[in-house]
């Protein structure tokens, strides 16, 4: 152990020891957890929890790049989890508090973002692809559909410049993660090509527009289009055959945390079967943990747009960190693009 780490430790017990109701502060994206979730860990462990929800990564970095946001645990994204850590914000995990991690699914006790699992525990993942209604013919299998002219005016792709251009470069065959400036400016023009046959730019919002018909076909989240496919059986999902991306947020600890074991217990909490279960079947999110995944009802656990088949999984590719000139170069593209 570490100096800094015992002196983390440390910090934690003392925040635990100054009150009979040690205060967590929790700050998660929205609907991520079961209505009983943080009530129950309020229960059992004799505290209380301050609850707080984002709807984006960059909202969450927004608060806790001040390094005194009054946060003790977040879910970054994994490709947030590097970064954040060179920047010091977050705290190295104590695997001796986490009694269980052996519920992880083996492919996320190693996950190639954070093989050691030092900087955050995997929590819930999912994919983007497309969602199309089946009157669409033939179905919708790839990126390239949604460049379809008789789609014109019926088709949305996200407001979010990395899956927006991250489905243009993988049409082309190319890389989510690419940091070449020629193959980002190739994907750039893909985007210009595709502008005129879209509606609009949208995000979960496009929901309730393909249930009713007004779209027909959108690239989006599995876990949302799941909700959508939920109310309208008529639409369906594919993860597209040249590729898409996954993405896995994680439950982290941030350095500036005083309750670094209380923090933990938390984690460990979420870590148990069937606190995951009962998250995953009422979020509808794809869930971390292996031994909770087998908790849920068999109608959920063999969903194969919340958990595709091993032969989908293969084609996924997890985003990786970019430098910082390219990102600077990835937003100046999504600013010309939307202005286009």
């Amino acid at each position: 152990m570490n100096r800094r780490t015992f002196l983390l430790g440390m910090a934690g017990l003392a925040g635990c020891a100054r009150s009979a109701h040690p205060r967590l502060n929790v700050y998660n994206w929205s609907d991520y957890v079961a209505p009983e979730t943080i009530a129950d860990f309020e229960a059992e462990f004799g505290v209380q929890v301050r609850y707080g929800t984002y709807e984006s990564n960059e909202e969450m970095l927004a608060k806790v790049f001040t390094g005194n946001s009054g946060w003790d645990v977040v879910f970054p994204t994994h490709n947030l989890l590097q970064p954040m850590s060179e920047q010091g914000l977050l705290a190295p995990l104590r695997h001796d508090w986490l009694s269980g991690l052996d519920n992880l699914d083996p492919r996320y006790r190693a996950p190639e973002w954070d093989p050691q699992l030092q900087w955050g525990v995997p929590y819930m993942w999912s994919g983007t692809g497309i969602v199309y209604n089946r009157s669409v013919q033939p179905p919708l299998t790839r990126w390239a559909g949604l460049w379809d002219e008789h789609l014109k005016g019926r088709m949305t792709m996200l407001d979010d410049p990395d899956d927006m251009l991250g489905a243009c470069l993988k049409k082309l065959g190319l890389s989510f993660s690419a940091t070449d400036p020629n193959e980002l400016r190739r994907a750039q023009q893909e985007a210009i090509a595709q502008k005129p046959l879209l509606q609009a730019y949208l995000n979960a919002e496009v929901r309730d527009h393909l249930v009713s018909g007004d779209v027909l076909a959108a690239q989006l989240w599995s876990t949302t289009a799941q909700q959508a496919i939920d109310a309208a059986p008529n639409l369906a999902f594919a993860y597209p055959s040249e590729g898409f991306p996954f993405y896995c947020d994680c439950a982290a600890i941030l350095r500036e945390s005083r309750r670094a074991q209380l923090a933990h217990q938390f984690l460990d909490y979420l870590l148990r079967p069937s606190v995951s279960a009962a998250i995953a079947a009422f979020t509808k999110t794809p869930t971390a943990n292996g031994a909770a995944h087998g908790l849920l009802p068999e109608t959920i656990r063999n969903n194969p747009t919340l958990y595709p088949p091993a032969e989908v999984v293969q084609r996924g590719e997890w985003p990786r960190p970019l430098p910082p000139a390219t990102q600077r170069l990835r937003d100046r593209i999504w600013t010309e693009i939307k202005s286009s």
